[in-house]
């Protein structure tokens, strides 16, 4: 366990979505102030929309590591090239451990949601999902990633 996963855990208890945890808990080492990096994630959660697709931790993982492994030059299909194949190794690195990157899949739902309309964040909202775990999950794995591959 990292301190980055305590963070993300700690933030999706503390009400935030599971994106905004993720990005959330990576938000000063990667130069945005925290108020916009919970803003940028805030659509991410609940599988984008809360339609139950891409989990929202993966995706406030992706949106991290984008910021710290990606390009700007739409040219640079090298650089491009090497960001694509880090998503997908922690894409297939959280899928192997999870069963699943698909929200739906990962609360054992049959289909998505038919509202957008948040459940509340009671104690049993806490004990049948396992968000707050994949939150934690989710930022420990960038945090190991990134110090296995640093920086260039």
């Amino acid at each position: 366990m990292s301190v980055k996963g305590d963070r993300a855990y700690e933030l999706f208890k503390a009400g935030y979505n599971c994106s905004q945890a993720v990005f959330g808990a990576f938000c000063e080492e990667l130069g945005v102030d925290f108020d916009t990096a919970v803003k940028l994630a805030s659509g991410f959660g609940g599988g984008i929309g809360r339609m139950r697709e891409v989990c929202g931790t993966f995706s406030g993982l992706t949106m991290a590591a984008s910021l710290i492994y990606g390009y700007s030059d739409p040219k640079e299909l090298e650089q491009k090239t090497e960001l694509y194949e880090k998503i997908r190794s922690l894409g297939n690195k959280f899928r192997e451990d999870n069963g699943s990157i698909i929200c739906r899949e990962l609360l054992g739902l049959q289909q998505a949601e038919k509202s957008a309309i948040p459940e509340a964040r009671t104690s049993e909202y806490y004990q049948k999902r396992p968000c707050a775990e994949l939150c934690r999950y989710a930022a420990d794995l960038l945090a190991e990633f990134i110090e296995r591959h640093p920086v260039k």
